[in-house]
């Protein structure tokens, strides 16, 4: 089963396919056993606006539907969801920018990252990941600016962001009513970045440490009211939960075909393997998950365009979603066998990737608290 896609989605789609296939395909292999992307790796992407695709139009964006922007990276990810994330990570900041703050620190943000750069989302600390109202990161007034010191940990897009979305405390004692968000630019004195991690996968995406040690920044650079931090944070989350689950699926989509194509030319007993009814079973089971994921990934996404938060949704579809990709992923190696444990083939890699979605924009523990929580507010 497909979804109904336009004529128009399906010649962007097929355009991201070849401009992946050809473009970042053939370094792939190289990029994931260095754990690193080099920057110009990313000038197809950007010459092509996927950092821009469901940003206004007035900012210089593509104005995307997020369904359509969904559609085009599911495909980017089939072939690495880590180059995917990077810009991901990246429209997701300016998106939130535009919404909570004002049109000219959109314009500001959407101008920078326009013209080919990165962007980061300074939200969690050592102490505070799916608890970002523990925080201990903190911006004092002083005079019209405020001095930012804080310490982020896990910031996807750290050492080559051009700008950072900068979550801390602005009154420590209002708990999560205390959080403020700032536009920090990545080169202000006092902005130290840290090694970058050497990750299990999505290892070409750039995830490292973040210290911010008296980083004073204008009043200016406070994006909504003060205090509206925490809820700003939760909204970026909501959209983000819902675009790694588009990434989900392509990881998916990419295993179910490496094992069905596999299982058609590996022959064991005279027969191929996709001739043995436990191992239809396995590709059954992997093309039921996927088709579902990605039907409640478009249902996600149409909400969205029409102005729903997705609190409860983007949860379901984040955790729905990713444990269904480690199963899936899981299921591909297998039928491999122990090939599928050799680096020498693509689906150990897809199952070392998939692994963190269910960890990253809130652990799918959390996503399954924050969903019992609505839920106890519907059924009154």
């Amino acid at each position: 089963m497909s979804l109904m896609y336009s004529n128009e989605q399906k010649e962007l789609i097929a355009l991201v396919k070849e401009m992946a296939e050809n473009e970042i395909k053939p370094f792939v292999q190289e990029c994931d056993e260095k754990g690193e992307c080099p920057r110009e790796l990313f000038k197809p992407a950007f010459d092509m606006g996927l950092h821009m695709l469901e940003i206004p139009a007035e900012y210089g964006g593509t104005g995307l539907s997020y369904e359509t922007t969904a559609m085009i990276f599911e495909e980017l990810a089939k072939v690495d969801a880590g180059y995917a994330i990077t810009l991901v990570t990246t429209f997701v900041a300016l998106r939130n920018v535009i919404l909570s703050g004002t049109p000219e620190q959109g314009k500001y943000f959407a101008d920078v990252i326009g013209k080919g750069n990165f962007a980061g989302f300074a939200l969690t600390e050592p102490n505070a990941g799916s608890d970002p109202a523990a925080m201990r990161g903190t911006a004092v007034k002083d005079g019209d600016d405020y001095i930012i010191n804080a310490s982020k940990t896990f910031i996807t897009n750290g050492a080559i962001a051009s700008l950072f979305v900068v979550f801390a405390k602005t009154k420590p004692e209002a708990g999560a009513k205390g959080i403020s968000a700032f536009i920090v630019d990545a080169d202000a004195p006092g902005i130290i970045v840290g090694n970058h991690e050497n990750k299990m996968g999505l290892r070409l995406s750039n995830t490292t440490d973040l210290t911010l040690e008296n980083v004073r920044v204008p009043a200016s650079s406070m994006v909504g009211p003060e205090g509206s931090g925490f809820k700003l944070a939760l909204n970026a989350l909501n959209l983000s939960r819902a675009f790694v689950a588009t990434l989900a699926v392509g990881i998916m989509q990419r295993a179910l075909d490496e094992a069905v194509k596999y299982a058609k030319e590996r022959k064991q007993f005279g027969e191929p393997l996709i001739k043995f009814q436990m191992v239809q079973q396995m590709l059954a089971d992997m093309a039921i998950k996927t088709e579902a994921s990605r039907v409640l990934v478009n249902n996600t996404m149409r909400l969205m365009d029409n102005g729903s938060l997705v609190r409860k949704e983007g949860s379901i579809t984040k955790a729905f979603v990713s444990d269904c990709a480690q199963e899936v992923t899981s299921n591909a190696v297998q039928i491999f066998g122990g090939y599928g444990y050799s680096k020498e083939y693509p689906v150990e890699k897809l199952m070392r990737d998939c692994k963190v979605f269910q960890i990253f924009e809130g652990a799918n523990q959390i996503q399954r608290m924050t969903i019992a929580g609505v839920l106890e507010k519907e059924y009154k």
